[in-house]
């Protein structure tokens, strides 16, 4: 996707213009997560970052394991010890 500049109102408010608005799937009242790194200003979706989250702990988690379904598992344990 090509760049797009934009000015930024006396507001400090930032349009994202309408292509970007539509890939994204983003309508007005809509969430951004916003995130500042030295790389720049990062604009996420909150499924996005749940996706990233996710991505981020798949690559620590063997393949196969049920992370949800250990926990699940072990709470059910405590509760028979209780």
């Amino acid at each position: 996707m090509q760049e797009i500049r934009t000015k930024l109102g006396q507001s400090g408010r930032i349009v994202i213009p309408t292509e970007y608005r539509r890939r994204l799937g983003l309508e007005a009242g809509d969430e951004i997560i916003m995130h500042l790194d030295e790389e720049g200003l990062h604009l996420y979706t909150p499924a996005q970052a749940v996706a990233r989250a996710q991505a981020l702990v798949r690559r620590y988690v063997p393949e196969g394991r049920n992370l949800s379904g250990g926990l699940i598992s072990d709470r059910r344990e405590e509760a028979a010890r209780e």
